[in-house]
Parts: C-alpha cells; structure tokens; sequence
C-alpha cells in the first residue's frame, strides 16, 4: 500500500511508500543473524589503494595499528609478519595475470578465512588456503560451463575433481588439527570367561587418515587368561 503526502513545487502529490514490515519469519531470521554476527570478532574490511603500477593494502579502518589489530585477532595471528604476509599473499591470489589485487575478490577471501574462525597461524594458512581452492573451484566450474571442445571440457573437468578433493581433504586437515578426527572410548567394565581375552585401557580410534598407524602402534594392553576351572 502507498499513500499520498505533501505536494511538489508543480501542484502535484508525491507518492510515499510504506516501509516495509517484515513478517514474523523473517523477524526470526534476521534476529537469529544479528545472534550469529555478534558472536563474530569485530574486523574490518581491506582497502585496496593504487598508485601506478603499485598497490597498497590496508584496513578499512580511521586508525591502521587498530584496524590492523582487529584483523589480527579474527584471524588466530598474534605475529605482525605473519599477518602482513598473510595478506600479501591473499592479496597476489586475488590478482588476475598481469593485473593489481581485486578488491571484492581479496574481501571476499578475506571472509571465508574469517568465517572459519582460526585459532593460531596454522589454521590461518590453512584456511587462506582452503578460501583459494574454493575460488579456483568455482572459475574452473565456470570454465567447465563455458566449453564448447571436448578437450577443454575434460581439462576443466579434470583440474576442477582435483580442486573439489583437495578443499575435502583441507576440511578433514582442519578438523584433524582441532581434535575432531579422533575419539576415545574408555573401557570401565571387563567380563573375562575361561579361556578368553581382554582389552584394558584406552582404547583409542583414530580418523581415516590414520587406520594404516593404528595397525603398528597398539594403544591398549592385551591380557591373556589361562583356563581356569569354572566356579
């Protein structure tokens, strides 16, 4: 609905739209990421300043050691260093072939590394690189969509399964990293019947990276009964 309010210097209403109101599923939506957002470290974005064949980075922020600060800490780095090659290197990925760094494009892998939350510098790394797959990910998928010759679409295809495998295996990295790619199981109760064996102690399993390890380092004691008369 519209309604009309005050007159233009010609005579003629102006039409004034309503403001929107949002139905009660999207209050919900919006207020669950107003949740979500405050639960993200405060960060500002990166600017991208040209002078001739140069170009500078720096935060999107009034005061540069504070902006600077602000990133570092969304990122997991303590290291200045770390953090300024970091960047540099984001920055040189975002860069096409001959051309400067691209300022949507290194935001944007600025907030994937972001939204994964690094803890220290090596997930920092490892999430900048799993920001860099995914965007060679996708202009591969456009190039595979683009091809017209077998040729170039086996290429595509090729380089592009390799991607896709290589972001699962950076995921199963991260998650190895973080302690999730193993879980341990305490035996509290053993039952022993004539003749038989137990196991006491930890036992623990390790994720699929590490089956072909387990089978030469056991991690629980193997006690042997002899026969024993039953009671």
């Amino acid at each position: 609905m519209t309604q009309m309010s005050g007159k233009t210097k010609q005579g003629r209403a102006k039409r004034v739209d309503k403001p929107y109101e949002p139905t009660l599923a999207e209050r919900a939506s919006l207020a669950a990421r107003a949740a979500r957002k405050k639960q993200m470290p405060p960060s500002p974005r990166l600017k991208v300043a040209r002078e001739g064949q140069k170009a500078e980075i720096s935060p999107d922020h009034p005061h540069w050691e504070t902006g600077s600060y602000l990133l570092m800490n969304a990122l997991g780095i303590v290291d200045i260093d770390f953090f300024i090659g970091l960047l540099t290197q984001l920055a040189n990925a975002s860069a096409a072939k001959g051309q400067q760094a691209d300022e949507p494009l290194l935001n944007f892998l600025l907030s994937i590394v972001k939204s994964i939350k690094p803890q220290d510098e090596i997930e920092a790394m490892l999430a900048s690189q799993m920001a860099v797959v995914h965007a060679a990910t996708m202009m591969l998928a456009r190039r595979l969509n683009q091809s017209e010759l077998i040729p170039q679409q086996d290429s595509a295809e090729r380089a592009l399964n390799k991607l896709a495998r290589t972001f699962s295996s950076q995921m199963e990295a991260l998650n190895r990293h973080r302690g999730k790619g193993q879980q341990k199981v305490t035996v509290e109760h053993v039952h022993v019947h004539s003749g038989g064996q137990a196991v006491v102690g930890v036992v623990e399993t390790q994720g699929a990276g590490d089956c072909e390890k387990s089978k030469d380092q056991p991690h629980a004691k193997q006690i042997t009964h002899a026969s024993q008369p039953e009671m």
